[in-house]
């Protein structure tokens, strides 16, 4: 456990982490009919594949916020 202080972006990045990783596992839950031989899930089944770029976004919008309050903190402080 850390004793710093959240930052403004810190919140978009752990977000953005676990919504890319829920896409990541739908990926690869909609590749295994391919290599098992079954049937095809349905289509929601691969919108929901697409919640990785959707995680990436988030994730790095919380880089660019915290970036942001870093570089206000600095310039203030100069």
């Amino acid at each position: 456990m850390t004793h710093e202080t959240p930052r403004a972006g810190d919140l978009l990045v752990r977000i953005g982490g676990i919504v890319f990783a829920v896409g990541a596992v739908a990926t690869l839950i909609t590749f295994a009919p391919l290599f098992l031989g079954t049937q095809r899930f349905p289509a929601i089944a691969y919108f929901v594949c697409m919640l990785m770029g959707v995680g990436f976004a988030l994730a790095a919008a919380g880089v660019l916020r915290s970036a942001a309050q870093q570089r206000r903190q600095t310039t203030s402080a100069l």
